[in-house]
């Protein structure tokens, strides 16, 4: 499986982004696509999480109503809506395939690689009046 984020910048508080996780390799129908944000020497943070087949969407208390994951099968193409950005929201962006439930991925925060499944490079998203 491959993944690339991409879509990430510099925006004011109160800005919007959205980022673009294009995929690839999946042999089965049923699948979860995940963001998660990483600050420099900070655990990993689980954002939000869309299952392939039902597109069934899960997200962290810290964006919920903020952010929208949304899919696009056609294109193999996930894509984060980030609304109303804070400055804490500056982080690398990365989009994985997790090989745990989207439920659990959206609450894990750890320094450990523990339920990402397959990865791609990160995406800097910066929050800065």
């Amino acid at each position: 499986v491959q993944l690339q984020a991409s879509g990430g910048g510099l925006v004011q508080p109160g800005g919007s982004l959205r980022l673009s996780c294009e995929y690839s390799g999946f042999t089965m129908d049923y699948y979860y696509i995940g963001w998660f944000r990483q600050v420099p020497g900070r655990e990993r943070e689980g954002v939000s999480c869309i299952v392939s087949s039902s597109g069934n969407t899960y997200y962290a208390d810290s964006v919920r109503g903020r952010f929208t994951i949304s899919r696009d099968n056609a294109k193999n193409t996930v894509y984060l809506e980030m609304n109303n950005l804070k400055p804490e929201d500056t982080a690398v962006y990365y989009c994985a395939a997790p090989n745990v439930p989207c439920s659990e991925f959206v609450v894990v925060s750890t320094r450990s690689n523990y339920g990402l499944g397959s990865w791609g490079k990160g995406t800097q998203v910066t929050v800065s009046s």
